[in-house]
């Protein structure tokens, strides 16, 4: 599955007018392997097209946003981070030293929470789950 494609083609789709500059930033977060905020989709998208200003990153990836294609996050580090909306359900798992997303799936987590919801009187229909931790240090303990 081609990523760059689908985002332009999603955008497309959506009845959207593709400017160069658009094609440029759908490219640049449908390649990401990353979550960049807007200063890096900026400076990744200026390597392409130096024109590009961050005025137009930034009214892009709104729409982007408002049309349902990226997905923000705000990993407790003050900066929106972005990813394409995707069918296939993960968590993230933040370091905190780093600010590296590990992006996870795991079946007994997604049960529990739904066994959760069902327990107080609920039908879970979306969720959201952030980790957030420090790399465990290997080696002998000090002392």
């Amino acid at each position: 599955m081609d990523n760059n494609q689908d985002i332009e083609q999603l955008c497309v789709d959506k009845g959207m007018r593709m400017t160069d500059q658009r094609r440029v930033i759908a490219q640049v977060l449908s390649g990401a392997d990353d979550h960049p905020d807007v200063e890096e989709v900026y400076k990744r998208s200026t390597k392409v097209d130096p024109k590009i200003s961050i005025a137009t990153v930034y009214r892009t990836v709104r729409l982007f946003e408002e049309a349902g294609i990226l997905e923000r996050h705000d990993f407790r580090d003050g900066r929106s981070r972005y990813e394409p909306v995707s069918d296939d359900h993960h968590d993230h798992l933040i370091n905190l030293e780093t600010g590296e997303v590990v992006e996870f799936h795991n079946d007994e987590i997604e049960e529990l929470q739904r066994k959760i919801a069902e327990k107080l009187g609920f039908k879970l229909v979306d969720h959201r789950m952030e980790l957030y931790g420090t790399p465990i240090k290997s080696g002998k303990p000090k002392g």
